[in-house]
């Protein structure tokens, strides 16, 4: 295991959220990398103070007497029998809110947002020398095949040259503390990855492009897989990609 993918999983090995697998793994790579070992202390540490610290701010009076200053006549009254009636009602329809999902619509947002920083944070490193590729080859033959046994599914690998996208291999990467396969892609001197994962839904969700950090990357669902196209090509252009790829991968399907 190197520092950097070491570093992705030191959060979530602090918060139990490891599988016993990569945990020991993580631990080994502790024991013997004083730097890594240095990083994990300090987040300890820093969890520990957050932990000790009473982050719950307290309003003063003044600004409850303004707020209810503020109020109609009849709101700063002693409540009613019926006043109260109407409260739970009000409080039964916000948890109905949150029994539908409205709460969970907004936390998977946000989860959405932190996995696609992963995903751009995996981007740039695999750009840093020697990190860009395991599997080298313009193969689909050969790059697919690299994929069996390493992951729970293989991502598909197609060859988009004749497209104007070539292939020139894959390799391993960890997004939201799992091991996923990147399949890598250039077009002209622009890097595109291609991250592939597993998911329980196999419903399609149409792309839909996001720009971080000045890269663009096009997400979307198909057939039980997740997939992330990032690149610092133009949105146009990474759209044409993923059309083709999207276009590529039904037509081997149906073939």
């Amino acid at each position: 295991m190197t520092c950097d993918e070491a570093r992705i999983m030191l959060h979530a090995l602090l918060d139990g959220e490891l599988d016993a697998g990569h945990a020991r793994e993580v631990e080994a790579h502790i024991a013997s990398c004083t730097a890594c070992a240095a990083e994990f202390a300090a987040q300890r540490e820093m969890q520990r103070a957050l932990a000790d610290t009473n982050l719950r701010y307290t309003a003063p009076a003044s600004l409850r007497n303004r707020i209810e200053a503020s109020l109609p006549g009849p709101q700063r009254q002693q409540p009613t029998r019926r006043s109260l009636l109407r409260g739970f009602a009000m409080g039964s329809a916000v948890s109905a809110l949150a029994a539908s999902g409205v709460v969970a619509v907004v936390l998977r947002q946000d989860d959405q947002q932190r996995i696609l920083s992963e995903v751009v944070s995996a981007h740039l490193r695999s750009l840093q020398a020697g990190h860009l590729i395991d599997v080298v080859s313009t193969d689909q033959h050969t790059v697919k095949p690299w994929f069996n046994g390493k992951l729970d599914v293989a991502p598909p690998v197609i060859d988009l040259t004749a497209q104007g996208f070539t292939l020139i291999g894959g390799r391993l990467d960890y997004i939201d503390a799992r091991a996923i396969g990147a399949v890598v892609y250039k077009r002209r001197q622009h890097v595109i990855n291609l991250f592939v994962s597993q998911t329980s839904s196999t419903e399609h969700r149409p792309p839909k492009t996001q720009t971080m950090q000045g890269f663009n990357c096009r997400r979307w669902g198909e057939r039980g897989l997740n997939f992330w196209a990032v690149s610092d090509i133009g949105a146009d252009e990474l759209a044409e990609f993923v059309d083709k790829f999207e276009a590529a991968m039904k037509a081997n399907v149906e073939g």
